[in-house]
């Protein structure tokens, strides 16, 4: 019976030394989770045990160094519940906390094995393959100009009918880029002048506002004109809704779609001092892809060259009630069994699921002084055994050659 004991202790402590070599070369692989080896006697109806063996290879679930990569395609799972979800080329679905990602020739994003990379897909909840946007963003026409504004209350008036070929006619101009259907650019020339007060009441300052497109006046409002009313305080008493911006006809030979937008002077004032302001408008050209970048909440968002960005799903995460059910399967991912429990999915930093961060990845939890000095005792364990196994030779030869 000796023997075998020392037999089973040597397959035991040759199995552990495996699962320590094994965490020991994948020191280096990217969200990698170390094991380790679970033990158990064996008895039979004696009271003598007949042995050890291997019960289990326990997975640590435990979290990575995460480490910046600058790759825009890497991304780490920054906490310990969450795992990617891929899908191998038959469709059969995996896991991984691998986040080395790159496009393939399709512009999917695909790890080291060419499993694809899954997520939401945008305002929706179908799981599609995470791609890569290529080709153009559609530009979007101006709708909407914020033009707030400091009129200077000691300018003079303004002279004469207003041209804007002649100064004297206006007091202050300001020029605003505004996008038609199809991206094109037009300047919107915005000019002040200041009027004397027509109003009943005397402590009303009037200002008059001039626009011209591309050198023409628009046709609302009528004749092209705004008219702008402050208190005796500077603060903007007319108009009190944005004012709306049309022209039938855009300039150029583009066959665009009438502009029509609203300019909102809110907030805009009558101080003394000089002529300031501040703008924006909500149009923008067409731009090319340039970049892509994954946000904390797992949010995909593409970059153009125009400035624009561009919504374009979200990542899912994926956990199970038993981890320890997971099977590996190599090239670092497992699959769901029937004691992993059925996989939970929600997006990054909802759900319970940990957040995410961009270019980076998680560095594999394996501990090298704790994994080295366990090789010490395993070592140890495996010669303890053979020692075992040549004792009872030796025991025996000394039964053998009694007389």
């Amino acid at each position: 019976m000796g023997f075998g004991q020392g037999l089973s202790g040597l397959n035991a402590a040759a199995q552990n030394l495996d699962v320590i070599g094994n965490n020991i070369a994948n020191s280096g692989t990217v969200g990698f989770k170390s094991g380790t080896a679970s033990f158990a006697d064996v008895y039979a109806s004696s009271r003598v045990g007949l042995g050890t063996q291997v019960a289990s290879i326990n997975q640590r679930f435990t979290i990575g160094s995460v480490s910046s990569t600058g790759n825009q395609f890497d991304m780490a799972i920054d906490g310990a519940s969450g795992l990617f979800r891929v899908t191998d080329p038959s469709g059969s679905v995996l896991y991984t906390r691998n986040g080395q990602f790159s496009p393939d020739k399709d512009g999917y994003l695909v790890n080291a094995q060419g499993y694809q990379l899954t997520g939401y897909e945008e305002g929706g909840t179908n799981l599609v393959p995470v791609r890569v946007p290529s080709g153009n963003i559609a530009p979007s026409a101006t709708s909407t100009v914020t033009s707030k504004v400091n009129v200077d209350a000691n300018a003079p008036l303004a002279v004469g009918t207003f041209d804007p070929a002649v100064p004297s006619t206006y007091t202050h101009s300001l020029p605003i880029n505004v996008y038609d259907s199809l991206g094109n650019s037009h300047q919107m020339m915005q000019y002040f002048a200041k009027r004397p007060s027509e109003a009943a009441t005397p402590d009303i300052s009037e200002w008059d506002v001039y626009y011209r497109i591309g050198g023409q006046a628009v046709t609302d409002p009528v004749s092209g004109v705004e008219r702008m009313r402050f208190d005796q305080g500077g603060r903007l008493v007319e108009p009190t809704a944005p004012v709306t911006v049309q022209m039938a006809t855009v300039p150029g030979a583009s066959p665009a779609n009438a502009l029509n937008f609203t300019v909102d002077y809110a907030g805009s004032t009558q101080f003394g001092g000089d002529f300031t302001f501040n703008f924006n408008q909500n149009g923008y050209p067409t731009g090319e892809y340039a970049s892509m970048a994954i946000a904390a909440d797992g949010s995909i968002v593409a970059s153009y060259t125009n400035g624009e960005t561009q919504s374009m799903g979200s990542l899912v995460l994926v956990d199970f009630a038993n981890l320890q059910g997971l099977q590996p399967v190599g090239g670092n991912a497992w699959i769901e069994t029937s004691t992993s429990g059925q996989p939970i999915l929600g997006r990054p930093g909802s759900n319970g699921m940990a957040r995410i961060k961009g270019q980076a990845v998680e560095e594999s939890n394996v501990d090298m002084s704790q994994e080295l000095v366990n090789m010490i005792i395993a070592q140890r364990t495996y010669q303890a055994n053979a020692q075992t196994i040549k004792t009872q030779d030796q025991i025996m030869q000394t039964l053998i050659s009694m007389r």
